[in-house]
């Protein structure tokens, strides 16, 4: 009979002792924090411990010292990085929606994580630059059109698509993105 309880905790299905960080990656007003808080709210229907470090709110409290340079984005995916960490190590599934525009910082997270045998997943909201503009949710794109606003990324400042994500979803043309996630990250133990 134990022998059934140690496979079930091993295999992640019900007891969630392990924990993973979802990093949804993708331009300002992707969709990112949506599908975020979508997922969240169905990772605790299921009574999966759930942590949303959303990017501007992390800003505020953990990296107000950071501007917006090279250097401070990448620091601060970094901070962010070195937060889920702790947090999935202790079995919490952290959705962690956050700009992140250059690879190199994304991979220093994905090693922190895998080096401390984490489960990392990348996730791009690869929604058109197009859609983003239309949507722009903070205003940001237009304070950037009307030149109060410089460095947005995807615009005037670069933004690198991840060459290999664990999944693509474009929240432009696909409806049911929250779902397809929660499928890909039930299929991966992880919900």
């Amino acid at each position: 009979m134990s022998g059934g309880i140690v496979e079930q905790e091993s295999q992640g299905s019900t007891s969630h002792r392990f924990g993973a960080t979802v990093w949804l990656t993708g331009l300002p007003s992707a969709g990112k924090s949506t599908l975020a808080t979508e997922l969240a709210g169905r990772a605790r229907r299921d009574s999966r411990a759930v942590e949303v470090l959303d990017g501007d709110d992390v800003r505020s409290w953990l990296t107000p010292d950071l501007g917006f340079s090279r250097e401070d984005r990448d620091a601060n995916v970094v901070r962010v990085g070195r937060v889920a960490h702790l947090l999935a190590r202790n079995g919490v599934l952290v959705l962690v929606p956050v700009i992140a525009p250059y690879v190199a910082s994304r991979e220093v997270v994905r090693e922190l994580h895998e080096q401390a045998g984490l489960a990392f997943v990348e996730v791009h909201v690869s929604t058109s630059l197009e859609e983003c503009q239309r949507r722009d949710a903070k205003g940001l794109y237009a304070r950037q059109r009307s030149r109060s606003l410089s460095g947005l990324t995807g615009v005037d400042d670069p933004y690198e698509i991840p060459p290999a994500p664990a999944l693509r979803l474009d929240t432009e043309t696909m409806l049911d993105a929250a779902d397809v996630l929660e499928t890909k990250l039930r299929a991966l133990g992880h919900l």
